[in-house]
């Protein structure tokens, strides 16, 4: 790779960093369009690796690149929701099966102190302290690709969940469910604490789910 092509790699990454926290933070509406030119000037480079970062968004499922239209931010689709929340507790449980056994006191009281803040946190950092929380508790499992593949689903399910937080009251109901993981973690009792991850993300995400597509009906 020659400099000028990886310095427009690097452009396209810093690009897509700032405009995924935008889209997933609620600062970028679905629907909104993304002008290349106004993108460009914001982040002071040309057009090409702001087509590069809407490209990677687009692989993400963040963007839509429409035709005769340009790029927009993807709508909220509850389709695309359900299989993020299946894929969620698929790889989640997976994840912490594997972490439990090798989950240490100190690894749980970083979780906890965690959970402490989330509790007293704005809606705003509602998502990522509760991704922080949750890869807090998987990260024992030694998974390199397994806890990627979960932080990435965290990622596409962040504007998902505020909009949970926002319209269901949700914020309340997943900080006792967080505790309850907690506890059940301290006791290294790894039934209950599969059981309660499991609801924990299919209770959300059928609720979720509802929501949207009553929206969309």
């Amino acid at each position: 790779m020659d400099q000028a092509t990886e310095k427009r790699g690097e452009q396209a990454e810093r690009i897509a960093a700032g405009l995924r926290w935008e889209i997933v933070s609620g600062g970028l509406a679905a629907g909104a369009a993304l002008r290349q030119e106004k993108i460009a000037d914001s982040y002071g480079t040309s057009r090409m690796p702001v087509r590069d970062a809407l490209r990677l968004l687009e692989a993400e499922g963040l963007v839509q690149m429409m035709p005769n239209r340009g790029a927009i931010v993807a709508p909220l689709d509850a389709g695309e929701f359900q299989e993020i929340y299946e894929m969620r507790g698929a790889a989640e449980g997976l994840a912490l099966k594997l972490s439990i056994p090798e989950l240490t006191n100190r690894q749980i009281e970083r979780a906890g102190a965690i959970h402490e803040q989330a509790e007293h946190a704005s809606i705003k950092e509602f998502g990522a302290l509760n991704k922080a929380f949750h890869m807090t508790l998987y990260e024992p499992c030694a998974r390199p690709r397994l806890l990627a593949h979960i932080s990435g689903l965290n990622d596409l399910a962040d504007r998902y969940m505020r909009l949970a937080a926002l319209q269901l009251d949700y914020v309340r109901q997943s900080h006792a469910e967080h505790q309850a993981l907690l506890d059940a973690c301290r006791r290294r009792d790894e039934a209950a604490a599969l059981a309660i991850l499991s609801a924990h993300i299919a209770d959300a995400g059928q609720a979720l789910h509802k929501l949207l597509s009553a929206k969309i009906a």
